[in-house]
């Protein structure tokens, strides 16, 4: 089987949310700094030996995070009838950066979010 590469960046925004039926104090309005990493597959190297250059993913992820930062999350289109928890935070992203950087031989393969340190969500899909 042909190797592959796995390429990562990472990044972050700010942004409040508040999580509807939820039965606990994140049911009130209240923000978080996320970080988002972002792992991206590739099956072969172009002739400078990138997979995918660190520049065009983080200008994407970057380009996608400018909708979110400094936003109440509830108040975001994608979100406007699901909670924006970690989890649904991660597909978006995913979704997002796949319809922008996947090629034949370049793939999002999996998007990490956290809200917290040590609490967060990662999409893929398989």
């Amino acid at each position: 089987m042909p190797g592959v590469y796995d390429i990562y960046v990472k990044d972050h925004f700010a942004a409040a949310h508040t999580l509807k039926g939820y039965d606990g104090c994140c049911s009130n309005l209240h923000g978080h700094n996320w970080e988002v990493e972002a792992y991206i597959r590739c099956t072969r190297l172009n002739k400078l030996g990138f997979g995918v250059d660190f520049m065009d993913v983080k200008n994407v992820v970057a380009d996608i995070l400018k909708k979110l930062d400094h936003t109440n999350l509830n108040e975001v289109a994608e979100f406007g009838s699901i909670n924006p928890t970690a989890e649904n935070l991660a597909k978006f992203l995913y979704t997002e950066m796949s319809r922008r950087l996947n090629t034949d031989h370049i793939k999002v393969r999996k998007v990490t979010v956290m809200e917290s340190p040590g609490c967060g969500s990662s999409y893929q899909e398989i």
